[in-house]
């Protein structure tokens, strides 16, 4: 069984509306800039992502990074503090945005992995679009763009492979079930649900692994699990696992290289 942690890293415009709101607008008014908001975010790149950095290390787990591209300049000391322990960078869109709105998706993936390559001397292998947004050409786009692997996909607990107009894409399961954005975010459970909810999902799936292969995503954000009321929550999941036999940790790009070597595309 793989275990496969992403951890999403994000700068949000504080001259456009925000991606998400933990306050609604006072009195009904909207606002810009939306100073709350924009700070509650902040606060996750600012001390949360550090909380994520300690129990990763802890547990000995290197993640993939998801990461807008803009994030490599704007947020130096959290990418490198990354890049340094070898995390995998994922390209997550170069602003944090839906691909659907954008004027052009070409440019905006060329320089998503543009800033990546720069920063950290070689393109990035996978991608997860903003909010896991996409239209019916994004795939072609990324593919051409020398994508390997998607994580937009949340169909399977395998790989799968995507036709594009460029050849096969893999699809690595990501998950909308062990993501602090929809268990804290959007169904606004208790701190500890990522610890109940991750700890029921492993076990099911470990379970299952005893005669078929799978994966299992933990995604999460530093605005969010990095709060100090959830951190321990992750660092509790992390150890229920650890407590099992046959379970290794990947990134994104392992987990491609591990199915790719083992299964062949059928078109």
């Amino acid at each position: 069984m793989a275990i496969w942690t992403i951890v999403n890293a994000e700068r949000w415009d504080d001259s456009c509306a925000m991606p998400r709101a933990v306050l609604p607008p006072p009195m009904g008014q909207p606002l810009l800039p939306d100073i709350p908001n924009w700070a509650w975010h902040e606060y996750g790149m600012r001390v949360g992502f550090w909380r994520f950095v300690d129990v990763l290390q802890r547990f000995d787990v290197i993640p993939t990074f998801a990461v807008n591209g803009t994030v490599c300049e704007e947020y130096p000391r959290i990418a490198r503090e990354a890049l340094d322990r070898g995390w995998e960078f994922m390209g997550h869109g170069h602003v944090q945005g839906p691909m659907h709105k954008l004027d052009d998706q070409r440019k905006a993936i060329a320089d998503a992995i543009a800033a990546i390559r720069q920063f950290t001397g070689k393109a990035p292998r996978g991608w997860e679009s903003p909010g896991l947004t996409e239209t019916g050409e994004t795939l072609d786009l990324l593919r051409d763009a020398g994508i390997e692997y998607v994580a937009d996909w949340v169909l399977d607990d395998l790989p799968v492979y995507l036709k594009t107009a460029h050849g096969p894409m893999v699809s690595i399961p990501y998950t909308v079930e062990i993501n602090d954005v929809v268990i804290s975010a959007v169904q606004q459970h208790p701190s500890d649900e990522i610890f109940i909810r991750g700890r029921a999902h492993f076990d099911q799936l470990y379970r299952e692994g005893t005669t078929i292969p799978r994966v299992m995503a933990i995604s999460v954000h530093p605005y969010l699990t990095g709060a100090p009321h959830r951190i321990d929550a992750l660092a509790r999941l992390y150890e229920h696992i650890r407590q099992h036999d046959d379970v290794v940790f990947m990134t994104g790009a392992e987990i491609h290289d591990c199915f790719r070597s083992q299964v062949k595309p059928e078109f």
